[in-house]
């Protein structure tokens, strides 16, 4: 689909963790539907394959969220080759894994809060300065059922995500005088690289049985699940949107 066309047409976007999973899924929908891309990720290889899949509306960005010098590098790249981005996902995210709560090392504890919450606290200094040059824009964090309705063995990652989608509702209503949007997205447990760690067993048709069981609505979360989600908060359609908990679960929260 050209630039001309598209729900995401003359946008500009930066997606983390696009290297693979979710946010691979949600760089290539909303390439498709007209956007400019930033695909960011930790490992360069992983974002430059993505990148290079969607083609010239892509540019990969090899940055570590967790660090503001990086962060600014890769944003000031995304700017210089397609200008201020008007939507930021903040998709990038890990877990420790699923084990009690007092085996959880402070090195895990550090790494889980740097990867899941400060990383949005770095990138929201950087970017919302930016989106008020241009008179506003989106920002999506991808926060989780686990902040709504948490299951033992992931206490400190539960905690991450919680603060994320509190954190998400407090952008939202801070920054609505600048035309900011800010809204997060709550998926189940899908079907990605970090889902042995969320289910702290291996990944065997019997042991996704028992988690899916959980789940009204029978499977795990998908990709493409949480890119049409974050398709619909990124687009004009969603104006009047912001501070939303959208839960893409299956019903698992009902």
């Amino acid at each position: 689909m050209s630039t001309t066309q598209g729900r995401l047409a003359g946008k500009i976007a930066i997606i983390t963790g696009a290297g693979g999973g979710f946010g691979e899924g949600i760089a290539k929908l909303f390439a498709a539907e007209g956007a400019k891309v930033g695909v960011l990720d930790l490992r360069a290889d992983a974002a430059e394959r993505v990148a290079a899949e969607i083609g010239l509306n892509a540019v990969a960005l090899a940055a570590d969220v967790t660090s503001r010098e990086q962060m600014e590098q890769a944003i000031a790249k995304m700017t210089a080759t397609f200008g201020i981005a008007d939507i930021f996902v903040n998709n990038a995210g890990w877990t420790h894994k699923n084990k009690p709560m007092l085996d959880v090392s402070e090195e895990e504890f550090d790494r889980v809060y740097a990867i899941n919450v400060k990383s949005i606290y770095h990138i929201t200094n950087i970017i919302v300065p930016l989106m008020r040059k241009i008179g506003g824009g989106s920002i999506i964090n991808i926060g989780s059922v686990a902040g709504i309705r948490p299951r033992p063995g992931l206490t400190w990652y539960n905690s991450t995500k919680g603060a994320v989608n509190i954190l998400s509702q407090s952008m939202a209503v801070e920054l609505a005088p600048d035309k900011i949007r800010v809204n997060a997205i709550c998926p189940v447990m899908g079907e990605t690289g970090l889902l042995e760690a969320f289910m702290g067993q291996p990944d065997t048709p019997e042991n996704r049985a028992k988690f899916v069981a959980t789940i009204p609505m029978g499977r795990m979360s998908r990709p493409e699940d949480i890119a049409r989600a974050s398709l619909y908060l990124a687009s004009d359609e969603a104006e009047f949107i912001t501070g939303v908990l959208l839960p893409v679960d299956g019903g698992r929260t009902v």
